[in-house]
């Protein structure tokens, strides 16, 4: 619900749509953590006229009107990079767009969403493949893509508070703090993010997935995998010193932490180390 309402990773969403179009991005290639394929699959959306699944809890009238704007001729060439580095990877024409997806799009680019790809997860949940996929794509950051990982640092649906969203629609109550588990994860994240780099920061995000904490604060572990593939994208030996950073950070349902990490610079666009990449 957090997604179709006013907040402080909202506010900085749009803070980094708008220096994104003043950079003149190429685009946005962004894996959310709703879509998933089988067996050893790996899809990315070729749909040129994508609709738009329901979102629970959200007026329609937020998102229904929005433009999408689907990148074939980038989700092509990011099937061929896949598909050169071993992955089984293929388009889906059919694929409607999650709102993982396109409500974040629309707070960062409220007139109209620049061209996107968007990159299936697998239902595996392997983070060492996840974190490849991010690896292989890495060159892209050098040609003025914005790279994007939509997930959550703690997300357990089955450990949160729902009474004040169900009764009065107020998801951000928070009547008593979050759980020491929450916390305790919630800080594990923002430690590897802010305190390593290159292939430590990818050798460190897997092991989270060991961390005695983490089936707590994830059940399952689709919206983990956008942090894999953000370290692949950003988790070089090139990329060793540049750390992330917290812009912003939401609460809701009292035991889920939305935080919102940024990964590199503008600084010379042309070198990987000039286009930013973000997981939420």
């Amino acid at each position: 619900m957090m997604l179709g309402e006013e907040s402080d990773s909202a506010d900085y969403w749009r803070k980094c749509g708008a220096e994104a179009l003043s950079r003149g991005i190429k685009g946005v290639i962004i894996m959310g953590a709703h879509w998933d394929t089988l067996h050893d699959n790996l899809e990315i959306s070729t749909n040129p006229t994508p609709g738009k699944s329901p979102v629970a809890y959200v007026n329609p009238e937020k998102y229904i009107n929005y433009t999408l704007t689907p990148d074939i001729p980038t989700a092509t060439r990011c099937i061929n990079m896949l598909k050169s580095e071993g992955f089984n990877a293929s388009g889906n024409d059919k694929f409607n767009w999650i709102h993982d997806v396109y409500l974040i799009l629309i707070h960062m680019f409220p007139s109209i969403s620049p061209p996107t790809t968007i990159i299936s997860m697998n239902a595996r949940y392997d983070p060492h493949y996840h974190l490849k996929i991010g690896s292989v794509l890495r060159p892209l950051r050098g040609e003025n893509y914005l790279l994007i990982g939509t997930g959550g640092a703690v997300h357990n649906l089955y450990r949160n508070k729902w009474a004040p969203m169900l009764r009065f629609r107020d998801n951000f109550a928070m009547e008593t703090p979050p759980e020491d588990w929450a916390l305790e994860f919630r800080q594990a994240v923002e430690d590897v993010v802010t305190k390593t780099s290159g292939p430590r920061l990818r050798r460190a995000m897997t092991r989270l997935m060991k961390h005695p904490r983490f089936r707590d604060a994830h059940a399952t572990d689709d919206h983990f995998m956008a942090a894999m593939f953000v370290a692949g994208l950003v988790g070089d030996w090139e990329d060793t010193g540049v750390k992330g950073a917290l812009g912003a950070e939401s609460w809701e349902l009292t035991n889920m932490c939305n935080s919102q990490f940024m990964f590199g610079g503008w600084e010379g666009v042309k070198g990987v180390k000039g286009v930013k990449g973000v997981v939420a």
